[in-house]
C-alpha cells in the first residue's frame, strides 16, 4: 500500500483527521478518511470513517472537493508529504500546508548521498545483495563463511528506495559481513568483479558513521501513539547542536553529508507561516515551553497565544470549555493489535 497522506492539525489536539490516497495490491485507487482523537485516558486513538473508490483521470477538482469533508472548524493547517496530487489538492482548497518532517528528512538524506563515490559504493553493495539473494549456492557459502569467521549468521539486507533507513541498514550489514562476503565472492571467478574495494569500504564506513545517529531517531519520529509536531523545533536544534554538528576529526565526505542535511532541513522550516506553526506547537507543549526560544521569541509567541485565545472565546459563544462539542466515539470495540512488536525507542528519550 502506498500513497499521499494529509493530516489536518486541530487546535489544542482536541481531534484531527487523516485523508489517505492509496493504491490497493491490484493498483485500484482509494481514498480513506480517518479521525484521530484523544480519549478519556489521554491515549491517541483513531477510527476509519470512510473508504471510497477514487477513479483515475483528470480528477483534481473532484479530489479537492472530496477533501472538504475533513472537519475544518478548528483546522490550523494540513500536514502532507510532497506528492504532487496532495499538494495541488491542498492548494485548490486554499489551506495552510505543513510538510511532513519525516518525509523532509528522507529527501535531505537522499540528497546528501548523491556524491559519485557514495553512489558507486552503494551501487556495488546493491549488486552484491542481489547476487546473494538470487543464488542459494551463495547463501549457503555465506553461512559457512560466517561460521568459519565467527560472524553473526545474518542475511544481507536490500534497499527500499522510499525508506532511507533501509539503505543505512544495508550498508551496516555489508560492513558487518564484509570478510565473509569477500571470501565467498573471491572463491568464484564469475562473482569476483562484485567485491568491494578498500575505497568502497571506506566510503560506506563514513556514510554509516554520519547517518547512524539518525536511524533510531527516524523510527521514533514515525510514531502513531503520540503527536510529534511540537518536537520539530527542538529536533532541529538537536540536529544543529549535536547529531549533525561538524566535529573535529570528521572527514570531508562526512562534513559534506552533515552540512547538506542541515542546510535542507533548516531551509524547509524558514518561511514565516511554517515557523509560526512550529513555534506555537513547541511553546504550548509543557515539556518544552520556552526552553528552545530566546526572550524576544517567547514574548512574540505569548502575544500570538493571547490573540488565538481571544479569537476562540469570541467565536465559541456560551460553551463552557471554549470548544465545540464533539461526538463521543466509543473505544470499547478496540481489539488487540495482533502479535507483540519489539518496542521502539521513544522520541522523548532523545531529549
Amino acid at each position: 500500500m502506498k500513497g499521499s497522506v494529509l493530516r489536518c492539525q486541530m487546535r489544542y489536539l482536541q481531534s484531527a483527521s487523516t485523508t489517505d490516497m492509496w493504491s490497493s495490491r491490484t493498483s485500484d485507487p482509494y481514498m480513506s478518511l480517518t479521525i484521530h482523537y484523544v480519549d478519556k485516558d489521554w491515549k491517541l486513538q483513531n477510527k476509519c470513517l470512510e473508504t471510497s473508490f477514487f477513479p483515475r483521470g483528470p480528477y483534481w477538482g473532484k479530489y479537492s472537493q472530496s477533501l472538504k469533508s475533513v472537519p475544518q472548524l478548528k483546522q490550523v493547517c494540513v500536514m502532507t508529504d510532497n506528492g504532487a496530487n496532495i499538494v495541488k489538492a491542498v492548494a485548490l482548497n486554499n489551506w495552510t500546508r505543513l510538510s511532513c518532517f519525516r518525509h523532509r528528512l528522507h529527501i535531505a538524506i537522499e540528497r546528501s548521498v548523491k556524491d559519485p563515490r557514495i553512489k558507486r559504493a552503494v551501487g556495488v553493495g546493491k549488486k552484491i545483495v542481489a547476487a546473494f539473494g538470487h543464488s542459494w549456492k551463495c547463501q549457503q557459502a555465506l553461512q559457512a563463511a560466517q561460521k568459519e569467521l565467527g560472524l553473526p549468521e545474518h542475511k544481507l539486507i536490500t534497499e527500499c528506495c522510499t525508506h532511507w533507513g533501509s539503505k543505512q541498514r544495508m550498508i551496516q550489514r555489508l560492513l558487518e559481513q564484509e570478510k565473509a562476503i569477500t571470501q565467498v565472492l573471491a572463491a568464484d571467478k564469475t562473482t569476483r568483479h562484485l567485491m568491494l574495494t578498500w575505497q568502497d569500504i571506506e566510503v560506506l564506513d563514513l556514510v554509516s558513521t554520519a547517518l547512524s545517529p539518525l536511524l533510531e531517531f527516524t523510527d521514533a519520529f514515525s510514531a502513531e501513539e503520540y503527536v510529534t509536531i511540537s518536537c520539530v523545533k527542538p529536533v532541529l536544534q538537536m540536529f544543529n547542536n549535536d547529531m549533525l554538528k561538524v566535529k573535529e576529526g570528521d572527514t570531508e565526505l562526512t562534513k559534506d553529508i552533515k552540512i547538506a542535511i542541515l542546510d535542507y532541513m533548516n531551509k524547509s522550516y524558514k518561511d514565516s507561516v511554517t515557523e509560526r506553526l512550529v513555534n506555537m506547537a513547541s511553546f504550548l507543549d509543557p515539556r518544552f515551553h520556552k526552553e528552545y526560544f530566546c526572550e524576544s521569541e517567547s514574548e512574540a509567541i505569548k502575544v500570538q497565544v493571547m490573540s488565538e485565545l481571544e479569537h476562540l472565546v469570541s467565536h465559541q459563544g456560551n460553551t463552557a470549555t471554549g470548544f465545540s462539542e464533539t461526538p463521543h466515539i466509543s473505544t470499547e470495540d478496540q481489539t488487540s493489535q495482533g502479535a507483540v512488536k519489539k518496542p521502539k525507542k521513544s522520541l522523548w528519550s532523545f531529549f
